[in-house]
């Protein structure tokens, strides 16, 4: 037999990549001059500037801009690499525009296709700095009294030197106000008052962790039968973008920081996971087979690309 073949389907994709670009058909005489792309000078290139995603007077700056252009009206400073490849290819990421482009392209074709493009980049780019905004908004000061959000509820945290609580090291517990019921979960933290924010946050994550992992572990139980599937392993993940994967081996893959989100978006990454394990692909059937167990999952899905889950 065959040996088992594995595959690994990640549950988002990066930000924003145009489809690729073809480049002219036909290649210069071998013993043409290479082109080098002139260097960008503006102030990107400085060790204070800000990050590369605040825009200044330029438009949109890229930490490594090798070449600036004016698009839809916007000065893009982008990064260009000459690779072993075909066509032109153009990625929008946190940093800003990335090009890759042949060896033997011209800068001057790189530029007509990327004013073919200008409406899709200056798009992406300002919808790569909003998000990049919120989420900077969503950063956690770890100290006594910081809250983060929580199973979609809030998390306060307590710093508590007086109990050592040796099973985990924190211990949940609940706050009320009036007869309006609990409003917020609290979390007490065996550290002293004076704890770094990196001891804050690290005991923070692995308390989190470890509530993660049981329930992953009870929701695959769960929608594992319902799905006529079995799973094998669990391991946590920490991705910024990638909320889950799985392998045809039963290997499932889930990131802890899902633990900010409420349980049905949980759900949703749990059983999307799941049902790879059937449907090894993102085809209708793939999602036929998620319908089945979660007619909704199209608005839980949604849930995922809000910045709700904050900064680590």
């Amino acid at each position: 037999m065959h040996s088992l073949l594995r595959y690994t389907l990640d549950l988002f994709d990066s930000l924003g990549t145009a489809p690729s670009a073809k480049a002219p058909p036909s290649k210069p005489p071998a013993r043409a001059p290479r082109r080098v792309a002139k260097p960008y000078t503006s102030a990107a290139k400085s060790a204070s500037a800000p990050s590369p995603e605040l825009s200044t007077e330029a438009g949109f700056v890229h930490p490594q801009a090798a070449r600036s252009l004016r698009l839809q009206g916007v000065e893009v400073a982008f990064s260009l690499v000459r690779a072993r490849r075909s066509s032109i290819g153009m990625t929008i990421g946190p940093d800003g525009l990335s090009v890759r482009a042949p060896r033997w392209t011209s800068l001057l074709e790189i530029d007509k296709v990327l004013q073919a493009r200008a409406e899709w980049i200056v798009r992406k780019l300002h919808e790569s700095r909003e998000r990049h905004t919120q989420l900077q908004q969503t950063r956690i000061d770890w100290r006594d009294g910081a809250v983060f959000p929580y199973l979609g509820g809030l998390m306060r945290l307590r710093l508590d030197p007086s109990h050592g609580f040796s099973a985990a090291g924190a211990a949940l517990a609940e706050t009320y106000d009036g007869q309006d019921g609990p409003l917020m979960r609290e979390l007490r933290i065996a550290l002293p008052m004076d704890a770094s924010a990196a001891q804050i946050r690290d005991a923070t994550q692995a308390w989190l962790m470890r509530q993660a992992k049981a329930l992953f572990e009870e929701r695959l139980n769960h929608f594992a039968p319902l799905l006529q599937v079995r799973w094998t392993r669990l391991s946590l993940s920490n991705a910024d973008k990638r909320w889950g994967s799985a392998k045809s081996d039963g290997s499932i893959r889930l990131n802890w920081r899902l633990m900010h989100f409420e349980l049905p978006v949980i759900d949703y990454v749990v059983a999307h996971e799941l049902s790879h394990l059937r449907v090894m692909n993102h085809s209708p059937h793939f999602w036929q087979t998620v319908g089945s167990v979660m007619p909704d999952y199209p608005e839980r899905r949604k849930q995922l690309k809000d910045p709700t889950a904050p900064l680590w």
